[in-house]
C-alpha cells in the first residue's frame, strides 16, 4: 500500500487536488484496460467535485461510474446518492447510460439488491468467484464517527469478507454497500474529508492502536494507492 495525506487550505482547494488526482488516473487506465473505473461516494464534500468533473472534455464513452454505497432509496428520492450525482455531473456529460451503474434499490429487499449488485460487478469486471474486482478509483468519505461508504461502527457489514456487496444499516435505515475487501481491492481510493467536527474521528484513524469495529475507516488500507485529502480544519491535528 501506498498512502499518501494531503492537508489542503480549505475545502476549493481540497476539491480541485481531488479533481486533479481523478484526471490523472483516466488516460493511463484507458491506455492499459481500455476504460476507466470509478466508484462514487455520496454527501456534500464531492459534490463539488462532481461538477468540476461535469465542466471537462473526456472520453465519457470509455468511463463508467458506480457507487460505493447507497440508501436504500428509490434512484428520484432526495437522499439518493445516485440522484446527486446525475444532478451535478452525470447529466451534463455525454456518458452512454449503458456506462452508468446504479446500485438496484426497487425489489422492496436489501438483500436481494445487494446480490443483484455484486453480480452485476461479477459480469461487468469478469471475477471468479472469491475474486474481488480493481476498479480504478473509489472516492470515500468518512463521518464524524469515522463510519466510510455505509460500513458503520459496530454493524455487521464490517464482518463481511466473502462478498463484494453487503447491507449496512444506519439507525435502522438500510443501506447497500461495498465491502471493506472490495475497497481495499482498488487501484486507487480517495478520501474527502472535510470540516473540524472529523478531527476526533480522524485522530482514532489514524492512531497506532484502535479498534477497528469503532473506527471502521481504519479498515481500509488498500492494496493499491491511499489519498487522505483533508482540509485544514480536519487535519490540523495530523501530523
Amino acid at each position: 500500500m501506498s498512502k499518501t495525506v494531503e492537508i489542503l487550505a480549505d475545502v476549493p482547494a481540497l476539491v480541485s487536488r481531488g479533481l486533479q488526482l481523478i484526471l490523472s488516473k483516466i488516460e493511463p487506465a484507458i491506455a492499459q484496460r481500455g476504460q476507466f473505473t470509478i466508484a462514487l461516494s455520496g454527501g456534500s464534500t464531492p459534490k463539488p467535485v462532481y461538477q468540476a468533473l461535469a465542466t471537462q472534455k473526456l472520453p465519457w464513452e470509455k468511463i463508467h461510474v458506480f457507487w460505493g454505497d447507497e440508501r436504500y432509496v428509490p434512484s428520484d428520492h432526495p437522499d439518493s446518492n445516485e440522484l446527486m450525482a446525475r444532478r451535478a455531473w452525470l447529466d451534463y456529460v455525454a456518458i452512454p447510460a449503458n456506462n452508468i451503474h446504479p446500485v438496484p434499490t426497487l425489489s422492496h429487499s436489501p438483500e436481494v439488491d445487494a446480490k443483484k449488485y455484486e453480480q452485476h460487478l461479477r459480469d461487468f469486471f469478469q471475477t471468479a468467484p472469491g475474486e474481488f474486482p480493481h476498479l480504478d478509483v473509489i472516492l470515500l468519505g468518512m463521518g464524524d464517527d469515522a463510519h466510510t461508504a455505509s460500513l458503520f461502527p459496530h454493524t455487521e457489514a464490517l464482518k463481511v469478507r466473502d462478498h463484494l456487496i453487503t447491507v449496512g444499516n444506519k439507525d435502522g435505515s438500510d443501506r447497500i454497500t461495498f465491502t471493506y475487501p472490495l475497497i481495499n481491492s482498488a487501484r486507487c481510493t480517495i478520501f474527502l474529508v472535510a470540516g473540524a467536527n472529523k478531527r476526533p474521528a480522524l485522530a482514532q484513524v489514524f492512531a497506532p492502536t484502535a479498534d477497528d469495529f469503532t473506527y471502521p475507516s481504519r479498515l481500509i488500507q488498500p492494496s493499491g494507492e491511499l489519498y487522505w485529502l483533508l482540509d485544514t480544519a480536519a487535519g490540523a491535528e495530523i501530523t
